[in-house]
């Protein structure tokens, strides 16, 4: 087979100044599709625009421009813009029936943050899961644990289960149990309660602390204690009054019953 390397040469200077044209339209563009949604998302920042919002605005102007970007590199080989809209969507269609469980989670992430059943920075329960929201994003939700753990949950299994958002009021009860042997004098015990509750200064003074009798059970009389804290102090009160009502116990004379098993050991008679 002949080839003819005129043809070839005149081909080669045809088209490449425009592969030329479209490689530098890409690199240039992609580096500034970075660049601008960088700035976009320092500048939704300095606004302090709603922090869950800025993840997902920045991915959305990322990807905007890159698309502009691409159509501007197909135009550079004759492609007709409205030609290549048409192939892209065709195209985008065929991938959207391919990855339906990932367009889910787009709208699912759509609506967590119309919604707002949670923001950056709550304290979330969800899918067995719990954490703070660091970051709100297309696909899916990250939380950091209390142990600094970071979980990633789609965002389609977030809303189709219930969510419980433990940061969303600035007021909340600490459930706390405490019990007491049944010999034990049940209003002494409810003073030294009163008592120790009196000397936490995190605990909200301005409301009444829940302390009754919640049980009768196998081997303790056990009193429900509830006092109001900031949301942040949660876990303050709870240890704080965990730890000090042991001690007080201790100093009044109050018992805390715990599990006991009573073992009498039969001697055989010898034959």
């Amino acid at each position: 087979m002949d080839i003819n390397i005129s043809k070839i040469w005149e081909m080669v200077l045809e088209y490449a100044p425009m592969v030329v044209g479209a490689i530098i339209t890409l690199i240039i563009g992609f580096w500034l599709a970075g660049f601008i949604a960088k700035k976009a998302r320092k500048a939704m920042e300095k606004r302090n625009l709603d922090a869950s919002l800025v993840p997902f605005l920045t991915s959305l102007i990322g990807v905007g421009i890159k698309i502009l970007v691409l159509l501007s590199a197909a135009g550079m080989f004759g492609i007709e813009v409205t030609s290549f809209v048409a192939i892209f969507s065709a195209l985008a269609f065929a991938i959207g029936l391919a990855l339906q469980g990932n367009l889910s989670h787009l709208a699912a992430g759509i609506l967590i943050l119309f919604f707002r059943p949670f923001r950056v920075g709550d304290f979330i329960v969800s899918q067995g899961y719990s954490g703070t929201v660091k970051e709100i994003q297309i696909f899916n939700t990250i939380l950091t644990t209390l142990d600094n753990r970071i979980i990633i949950i789609p965002n389609g299994a977030i809303t189709s289960g219930p969510i419980e958002n433990i940061t969303a009021n600035p007021m909340r009860k600490v459930p706390m149990t405490f019990g007491i042997g049944y010999a034990d004098d049940i209003d002494k015990a409810r003073s030294v309660i009163e008592s120790v509750a009196k000397g936490c200064d995190k605990i909200d003074h301005s409301q009444p602390v829940d302390i009754f009798v919640s049980e009768l059970a196998d081997s303790s009389v056990n009193f429900a204690v509830r006092p109001w804290v900031k949301t942040e102090d949660y876990w303050a009160v709870y240890f704080y009054m965990n730890e000090e009502i042991k001690k007080a116990f201790d100093k009044e004379g109050v018992g805390i019953p715990f599990p006991q098993m009573d073992v009498h050991v039969k001697e055989m008679a010898k034959a």
